[in-house]
């Protein structure tokens, strides 16, 4: 049910991103509520309590947003008020801008090595992303885990390629353990 919410919901800013030429203001917009929500985490609590009113709620949204995005996106967050679909407003979020970034060709890659690598390593593997997906950009993002030994695993959306040292050891011990000696 909540992957349906926020795929309708989601779709639907997209939908009015698009109709009235704003992809790039309401991603602004979406990045700007996001960061406010996360700087006032006393907020999602407000929005959540029980015994304040749903008009309340859309005007206190109505103030504190009020002037700062647009009339669309302000009717947009009323509706989500409305229809007290405020606890699926990041998932929504989340897929408006992935929807946003596939329009535009924007790639998110998550790359773990087993070490810090250098500035000249990362541009490498960003080019190579670059070259081998159908993507123009690419937001890459960077993670050391020690466990892996060596090599290192790249996922782009659900997509995994394991080259990790750990992962071909385990995968050699599996087929060890499957030799059966005579």
């Amino acid at each position: 049910m909540a992957k349906l919410v926020e795929q309708t919901y989601g779709e639907a800013l997209f939908q009015t991103a698009v109709e009235t030429n704003q992809v790039d203001a309401f991603l602004e917009e979406v990045n700007l509520i996001q960061t406010v929500l996360k700087q006032n985490p006393q907020w999602d609590g407000l929005m959540r309590h029980p015994k304040i009113t749903k008009q309340e709620k859309v005007e206190i949204m109505k103030g504190a947003f009020g002037g700062k995005i647009s009339r669309e996106m302000t009717g947009f967050l009323e509706l989500i008020l409305t229809k007290e679909r405020y606890g699926q407003l990041q998932a929504v979020f989340r897929y408006f801008t992935d929807k946003v970034k596939e329009e535009k060709k924007i790639g998110t890659a998550y790359v773990t090595t087993p070490m810090e690598l250098s500035e000249i390593r990362k541009a490498d593997i960003q080019s190579r992303l670059l070259a081998t997906t159908p993507y123009l950009t690419m937001e890459m993002h960077y993670a050391v885990d020690p466990s892996l030994i060596g090599g290192m695993v790249i996922r782009i959306k659900d997509r995994v390629v394991d080259s990790s040292i750990r992962t071909k050891l385990a995968e050699m011990k599996k087929e060890l353990l499957q030799i059966q000696l005579g």
